[in-house]
């Protein structure tokens, strides 16, 4: 059933991406909801990838339609895009930190790109953001080269929602992480999620997120998307592609850790 205006964050409708002669997508439709945590796998070269960079405005498809938060982003000026950008956050998979720059820095960097708000106070905000990620108090004043892989991620996180969006973008939030790792990122997600009441868009290939923490996932094939809902509708599905997150030991695992 689709939803209503209203409820729509992003709507992407007859999309078709080509790179020369190689299609990525071809009558793609998928819209996002207000409020959900929203999934999007696929294999590799599904274009899973591209389609977010679709809604980043970092990549125009070759056809079709993109909406965000209300605006095409097809007839947005450069000002309007502006705008529209200070409006949602971004973690990306490898973390995106500035190597030169303390995380503190680095987390306040969006905020002194857009306001005019003094450096203590930036500094402020910064170490509330590293605080909500659940990061020690003295995290701010080191490097991202210093930071294990989890405390990357989280400080990754209390970037994007340092100019408090309405709408997070993640990356495979969780890849590359230990187990015990990848768990705190999840149980962060949904903390952020509750705290802040965002409408949050990942890409995974993490089992456990899809079913503890997301609300809808949408699986990417054969140029489009082939079925989209809870895991648990999804688990009746027939094609085989969409099978595939379900039938294996590790998906069953992840069902019964869910379920439990």
């Amino acid at each position: 059933m689709a939803s209503n205006d209203d409820d729509q964050v992003i709507a992407m409708r007859g999309i078709c991406t080509r790179f020369g002669s190689h299609v990525v997508h071809e009558d793609l439709d998928l819209e996002v909801r207000r409020g959900e945590v929203f999934a999007i796998v696929g294999g590799s070269g599904s274009g899973k990838t591209v389609l977010m960079r679709e809604m980043l405005m970092l990549h125009a498809p070759s056809a079709g339609s993109v909406r965000v938060l209300g605006n095409d982003l097809a007839a947005l000026d450069d000002e309007q895009a502006l705008a529209l950008r200070r409006r949602w956050g971004v973690m990306f998979q490898r973390g995106g930190l500035f190597s030169a720059l303390t995380v503190r820095e680095n987390v306040g960097l969006p905020l002194r790109e857009t306001s005019t708000l003094d450096d203590a106070l930036i500094d402020g905000i910064a170490e509330w953001k590293l605080s909500l990620t659940g990061l020690p108090p003295d995290t701010g004043l080191k490097f991202p080269g210093e930071l294990s892989g989890g405390m990357l991620k989280r400080a990754s996180l209390a970037r994007a929602i340092a100019l408090d969006p309405e709408l997070l973008f993640l990356d495979e939030p969780t890849s590359g992480l230990d187990p015990a790792s990848s768990a705190g990122v999840d149980e962060l997600i949904r903390r952020m999620h509750a705290l802040y009441g965002l409408t949050i868009v990942l890409i995974t290939h993490d089992l456990d997120l899809m079913w503890q923490v997301c609300d809808r996932v949408a699986v990417i094939g054969e140029r489009r998307v082939l079925a989209i809902g809870s895991m648990q509708e999804l688990s009746q599905h027939a094609h085989p592609i969409v099978r595939g997150y379900f039938d294996d030991p590790r998906a069953r695992n992840a069902r019964n850790r869910a379920q439990a």
